[in-house]
């Protein structure tokens, strides 16, 4: 599962109101299927597709692939009547659009120009199967990955598809290997400082993109593409963001709001305005961050772990702006919300499932309370921050050193609004070195706000100015 936390969510599917993009090519099937006395398990097993993917092909919720199309025709003794929808776009394509997306859509992106190669590192715990409901074409599939080993060979293959004039619209075989690098990447990022991924996502998620452009320009759906770029611009916008490179995390947030968006996928839109909120606060904006936490809500439609995101996020945004009220009346309703969440939420975020959920919900809270003690000076409330990020760390995963370090500064941070400056410096003091070796702006601007609220209180005295020093030659060494 991806560690960013969304799964693929696919376009007119369980509970969706939108008409289905592939329905006179899903109802041909069912004729021909039904016209050969086959069941869906039967058909699959004849076509080598599991029965699951008959279902949604039959629905018109899935684009068949050109090698699928072959099979059935062979298979329900079609004629060429498959092959001859296939052929044409489909006449609706509800939330999906299809051909004519514009060149703007698929405009230069940051970094993607230039080529890098693919750690060996990643191959390092390679999945030999994807987890249900990773595949951006068989969502409720469980699929085959190809070996580390094949990848090069399978990412060449996308950029011909980038530069040919009739692309395949699908790949299944470059779709899980790119599924599996984002998976391999995504923890990679989240157990380690390293800045050597970034490069890899960014060139990848390029040739993926043109891929899509290709696709589309030559009157194919590029949904499928489209639904992986997008997490994969969610994951480049925070690399970018974790490296103080606001304005270029911001380009790959919108540029992965506008591919979810076409390709319907409303789960990732929600986790990517999630960054929108972080990156508005990071820049002192607490207004936008506001708004965009707000603008989260709106997307839900029935989705109880869109609407907890939502609630977390505004109580953030209200604390940055010091409204301690209507902070902590959001900070109670997203709590709620997390309790009442069901299957089908958890089936689509299972990182807000027991430990994971409540270890993202303390966080928050810590940094809303914190950023609110701060803006208040209110004691109470800075000791109730430091219990929140007490449990987030009790909570926390062995080895995700990144979060490690963000929270046990902020713990030490509260402790510092609450006036405890011996449990503030000795929480500091065990980290401060790998924390500014990070180099990540969140832990820095956490580590900047220690100090500051350090000096502004006791920064005549010895071991405040001693802890000042230490920061100060961590940053010279890293700087090297």
């Amino acid at each position: 599962m991806p560690v960013n936390g969304t799964s693929f969510q696919q376009p007119g599917g369980e509970g969706g109101d939108a008409a289905a993009p592939w329905a006179e090519f899903g109802q041909q099937v069912k004729y021909l299927r039904r016209r050969a006395g086959l069941t869906q398990r039967q058909l699959g097993e004849r076509v080598g597709y599991h029965h699951s993917l008959i279902s949604r092909w039959e629905s018109g919720t899935r684009e068949p692939m050109p090698g699928a199309v072959d099979s059935l025709e062979r298979a329900l003794d079609a004629d060429g009547a498959l092959s001859r929808l296939v052929a044409r776009p489909p006449a609706h394509l509800g939330p999906v659009r299809q051909g004519n997306l514009g060149a703007g859509f698929f405009s230069p992106l940051p970094g993607s120009v230039w080529r890098h190669r693919i750690p060996a590192s990643l191959g390092g715990g390679w999945p030999g199967l994807l987890p249900q409901g990773t595949c951006p074409l068989h969502a409720q599939g469980v699929c085959d990955v190809p070996p580390f080993g094949e990848l090069p060979l399978l990412l060449g293959r996308m950029r011909a598809a980038g530069t040919t004039g009739a692309p395949a619209a699908a790949d299944p075989e470059v779709l899980h290997v790119l599924t599996a690098l984002l998976v391999r990447c995504e923890r990679t990022a989240a157990y380690s400082t390293s800045s050597t991924l970034l490069g890899t996502v960014e060139h990848v998620l390029g040739d993926l993109v043109a891929w899509a452009g290709a696709a589309d320009a030559a009157g194919r759906s590029a949904a499928v593409q489209l639904r992986l770029a997008a997490h994969f611009a969610q994951l480049a916008g925070r690399l970018r963001m974790h490296w103080g490179q606001g304005a270029l995390a911001m380009a790959w947030v919108c540029h992965g709001l506008r591919w979810a968006e076409a390709g319907g996928d409303v789960g990732v839109q929600a986790t990517l305005m999630t960054d929108q909120c972080t990156l508005a606060r990071l820049d002192g904006d607490g207004a936008s961050s506001l708004l965009y936490a707000r603008a989260i809500g709106a997307l839900g439609a029935g989705r109880g772990w869109i609407t907890t995101l939502s609630h977390m996020y505004q109580a953030r945004g209200h604390a940055v702006l010091g409204d301690g009220a209507e902070s902590r009346r959001q900070e109670d309703l997203s709590r709620r919300r997390l309790e009442r969440l069901d299957g089908r939420d958890l089936a689509e975020a299972p990182w807000l499932a027991a430990g994971q959920g409540q270890l993202r919900m303390e966080a928050t809270v810590a940094g809303g309370l914190r950023d609110l003690a701060a803006v208040t000076g209110d004691r109470a409330t800075a000791r109730s921050a430091a219990r929140s990020a007490a449990r987030a760390l009790e909570q926390l995963p062995d080895g995700m050193l990144p979060t490690q370090l963000l929270l046990t500064v902020r713990l030490a941070d509260s402790h510092a609004c609450a006036g405890d400056l011996d449990a503030a410096l000795e929480l500091a003091g065990t980290v401060v070195d790998q924390a500014v070796s990070a180099r990540r702006r969140t832990i820095s601007q956490e580590l900047e706000g220690l100090r500051a609220r350090l000096f502004g209180v006791w920064g005549g005295l010895r071991e405040v100015r001693e802890f000042d020093e230490r920061m100060r030659t961590a940053l010279g060494a890293s700087s090297l």
